[in-house]
């Protein structure tokens, strides 16, 4: 049994290798682990509970029939506010969270948005975040212009788990087929429709034809695609899965590969079974040979947080100041530490030692209660199980059980025996964090993180970079919502040689500053410190501990919103001194800004390259226009400094999404590394966006039936372009350490070719194509590549599969830019080889000064005819108006004057020629004259 259970825990930490997120497993065709969780902002609503359950259930029959009877739902945890009352039937969550959750219900991101999208910002094929739901949807109430619940549950399951992407394209809704006719963006094209403009200004909405752009040669900017309601086709379900007879993923056979869809792009034309075909969900299943049964569903709610310190005093902590500086980076989260936390301390060396049972913090007597049980003294071995142990005894002396309960566990030394405790520590329930302090810290201990669903710090000896503070200040806030987090606004350090002076500014921006905390340390003495608000008034009354070389002040109430200016002076040199700041939020019903950091994998061998991450939002609306610097420091001390970029090339995946991306292959040495995110934002440049986020649920505007479209209620009017101002701000995020193995010694060979470039657009401008993409580097996005080569032709498949052997244009005149700059070209086709061809494909590939080439670009198009309408379509009159009104019947205004000019031109004839007639019987009517 014990080898069982051994082997259990082996395929567990396999499967979680490389992942910081989600706790879901397939076993036995079954989706275990999947974690939905309620968004404390939600009012209690317990037929939300239900419907997610049915929402579920539905899913589950759907998702099994898609992926030919292999995949299906198996157990489903739902994770209820605390805010909401308690249930008998609510159990205490252990490791589902709100950080981790697969899926989130919470309110729309604007009023009346309730389109369900899924986080996903990594590469075709890679997991995503989380999917995002409204209550609204959840329960129905938009059924009409999304579909079934159960159907786009699977939709946003297969961007969450498989990185594959839409099958439609909002932002080009047309394109010119090969038939040469307009069609809609869609897979597959078997979906049959019509195209209408459908505006609503008030309550007065009207439907019109659609025209052709005489710019674009393709619809209108308003055109949209009504399908029909019934149809018979089956594929495909990331397109319009809301479609009764819409059962499948479009595959290799019947994948529209002409279509500007988010699919082709981002997955080189592949289509969506292909992608998911190449997953280890299906390379590891078998069809089933009956039907599986319903899901199951564990209700849980959180309840008041549990914590225990448990804290490493062996002979080593006494070794750089060590024991200090954790002293330090405690007192700091015993001081902001929300109210109502039960907290219990353990030190440990070769034993353990139970400082304090848990006590409930309910003021600051118990703060500087625990403060004071700190260790004062380094000695011994490490032992760290039996801290452990001691911290679950501590926990079980208030509780019966340890589920969702947690251990800080602090650490700087090797401990041979740290995996004796690992089933145990499996089995509790707890939830394990690791700060590993210095390079020589147990890595055996990670793996108590991953399996517990903890956070993994790392802090080097350099205090300068503040890696122990910001740790524990990443931990003072539980299973909460975001309103009740500490978040970090500022933590900097620096080392004084020559000069005395740390002078600096921090903003306090509208979102935050309740319970604004700030804290100075120091390496040698109490330094001068002067702190001025924003009306320039002198803000005294620091507490002061000497013997941690600390002191802190907490601003009471709502410290005011503006530009805070520090200067601390040093009494001698060489000196370290540091500044953090952490606020919450201002306002509970306002979100504040946020930055989350986080590294694509938390284990990597070189030479694979890794991304870091840095998500900005304010609630769930993307924050544009910052300026975004990681700072990753090697666990001895080296720190890299990195510009994350939004701009949808190299590591970066969507343009404006608010994700900030780089790539990360400056490494050092083998071992932890640490992540530290700044991002500050200036009044004049950052905003937010307001556009619909990419990976979302196609809106169905309304459906064909009989030939008549029976319209939706039309989505809020929000202009695709439109980003709002935000005032200035700054924050500091840490992320998970993470560890890099097999790095050679330095200087480390060139292995690095140029980022594949991902944003390359093709325009015809006569007889000259020009072409645009965003320049990748030496060494994926840094630097400066040696030369481009651009090839061509008129089979697409051909310049994907093919590319050495498809038509090459002389770059000679082409001359490559620094990485991240703006690249222009243009160039006049030669003769392709393709008979026919109605398109011309184009594509890159850079390489760079040690002949490394990168992956083949994403493949441009440009259309070599005019596309046509389709019959019952408006051609373009000589200056069309996108945004002019139409009346219901189709007919321009142009058309309405030739024909009344027409009918006037009828009317003059008719009136001739009956006059004409008149007078001739007039004439006949008279005598004759003879002569």
């Amino acid at each position: 049994m014990v080898l069982f259970r051994s082997f259990v825990f082996l395929l567990v930490l396999y499967l979680l290798q490389g992942s910081n997120a989600s706790f879901v497993q397939l076993s036995n065709n079954g989706y275990e682990g999947i974690v939905i969780a309620i968004d404390p902002r939600v009012p209690e609503n317990e037929i939300l509970i239900e419907q997610i359950k049915d929402m579920v259930t539905n899913a589950s029959t759907y998702l099994f029939e898609a992926t030919g009877k292999r995949l299906h739902f198996k157990h489903v945890s739902i994770l209820i506010p605390e805010t909401w009352k308690e249930n008998s039937l609510y159990k205490i969550p252990k490791y589902e969270n709100y950080e981790q959750a697969d899926v989130l219900v919470a309110p729309p991101i604007l009023r009346g948005r309730d389109e369900p999208y899924t986080k996903h910002y990594a590469a075709c094929g890679e997991k995503g975040k989380n999917i995002h739901l409204t209550p609204d949807f959840v329960l129905g109430k938009k059924q009409n212009e999304y579909g079934p619940t159960g159907r786009l549950f699977v939709h946003e399951w297969a961007h969450l788990r498989w990185g594959v992407f839409d099958e439609y394209n909002e932002k080009k809704p047309f394109y010119s087929a090969s038939s040469k006719k307009i069609e809609a963006t869609r897979c597959s094209t078997g979906i049959s429709g019509m195209n209408r403009v459908y505006k609503c200004q008030g309550n007065s909405c009207v439907l019109n034809r659609c025209r052709i752009d005489s710019n674009t040669k393709l619809y209108e900017k308003d055109c949209q695609f009504f399908p029909d309601k019934y149809q018979t086709e089956k594929t495909s379900i990331m397109f319009m899965q809301g479609i009764d007879s819409v059962v499948e993923f479009c595959n290799e056979k019947n994948h529209n590969r002409e279509a500007p869809s988010l699919q082709n792009e981002k997955c080189a034309y592949r289509s969506t079974w292909e992608v998911i075909s190449n997953s280890e969900d299906i390379k590891n299943s078998t069809p089933m040979a009956g039907s599986p049964s319903s899901p199951v569903f564990s209700l849980l709610q959180i309840r008041d947080r549990t914590i225990c310190l448990v804290l490493d005093k062996s002979g080593s902590m006494g070794d750089f100041d060590r024991l200090n500086l954790m002293n330090q980076a405690a007192k700091f989260l015993l001081q902001i530490i929300g109210n109502g936390t039960w907290v219990g301390m353990v030190h440990f060396d070769s034993v353990a030692y139970i400082k304090s049972e848990l006590i409930q913090i309910i003021s600051t007597t118990e703060r500087e209660m625990l403060s004071k049980l700190l260790p004062t003294v380094a000695d011994g071995g490490t032992s760290i199980c039996t801290g452990v142990r001691s911290g679950f005894q501590v926990i079980k002396g208030r509780l019966s059980q340890t589920d969702g309960s947690e251990i800080v566990l602090l650490t700087d030394g090797e401990d041979s025996s740290a995996n004796s405790c690992i089933d145990e520590v499996s089995k509790s329930g707890a939830i394990i964090h690791l700060i590993a302090l210095g390079e020589n810290a147990d890595k055996a201990v990670t793996q108590m993180t991953k399996i517990t669903g903890g956070r993994h710090f790392f802090a080097s000896d350099s205090n300068v970079n503040n890696g122990l503070i910001d740790a524990f200040g990443a931990l003072a806030s539980g299973n909460t919502a975001i309103s009740q987090k500490y978040l970090q606004l500022e933590s900097k350090g620096l080392a004084l040689n020559n000069d005395i002076w740390m002078n600096g500014t921090v903003i306090i921006d509208s979102t935050v500053g309740k319970d604004t905390f700030f804290l100075i340390t120091w390496e040698k003495q109490y330094p001068i410190i002067s702190l001025w608000d924003p009306t320039g008034t002198s803000m005294g009354n620091f507490t002061v501990d000497q013997g941690s070389k600390m002191a802190y002040l907490s601003i009471p109430g709502t410290a005011k919103v503006g530009v805070w200016t520090y200067s601390i002076q040093a009494k001698t040199t060489p000196e370290t001194l540091t500044i953090t700041v952490n606020s919450r939020a201002a306002n509970s019903s306002v979100p504040p800004i946020t930055v989350n950091a986080k590294m694509n994998k938390d284990t990597n061998s070189f030479p694979s390259p890794m991304i870091v991450y840095a998500e900005i939002q304010q609630g769930n609306i993307p924050i544009l226009g910052a300026n975004v610097t990681a700072f990753i420091e090697s666990n001895v001390g080296k720190t890299e400094v990195l510009e994350l970029l939004d701009n949808g090339a190299g590591a970066d995946t969507f343009k404006n999404d608010g994700v900030y991306s780089r790539y990360f292959t400056a490494y050092s040495v083998n071992g932890r590394y640490s992540l530290k995110v700044r991002a500050h934002g200036g009044g004049s440049t950052v905003t937010r966006n307001l556009r619909h986020p990419p990976n979302r649920a196609a809106y169905i505007p309304g459906w064909v039936v009989d030939g008549k479209i029976e319209k939706n209620p039309p989505r809020p009017e929000i202009d695709e372009d439109t980003q709002t101002n935000l005032e200035s701000f700054t924050r500091t995020a840490t992320g998970d350490a993470f560890v890099v193995s097999n790095v050679p010694a330095m200087p480390l060979p060139d292995v690095y070719p140029p980022s594949q470039i991902t944003d390359l657009e093709a325009t015809l401008d006569g007889a000259v194509i020009r072409l645009t993409w965003t320049a990748p580097g030496d060494n994926l996005d840094v630097g400066k590549v040696q030369q481009y080569i651009i090839r061509i032709s008129g089979n697409i498949l051909e310049l994907r599969d093919n590319f050495d052997n498809a038509l090459q244009v002389n770059t000679t005149d082409l001359s490559p830019n620094e990485a991240n700059s703006q690249e222009n070209f243009a160039f006049k086709p030669g003769n392709i080889s393709e008979e026919n061809a109605t398109h011309i494909f184009v594509a890159i590939q850079s390489v760079d000064k040690s002949n490394l080439t990168s992956k083949v670009s994403n493949i441009a198009q440009v259309a070599l005819f005019i596309p046509q309408a389709n019959p019952d379509e408006i051609h373009p009159s000589p200056n069309p108006n996108p945004d002019e009104n139409y009346p219901n019947s189709g007919i321009s205004i142009s058309s309405l004057v030739l024909l009344v000019v027409g009918s006037v031109v009828i009317v003059s004839i008719i009136l001739s020629v009956t006059i004409c007639i008149v007078n001739k019987k007039k004439t006949s009517s008279r005598p004759r004259t003879g002569f």
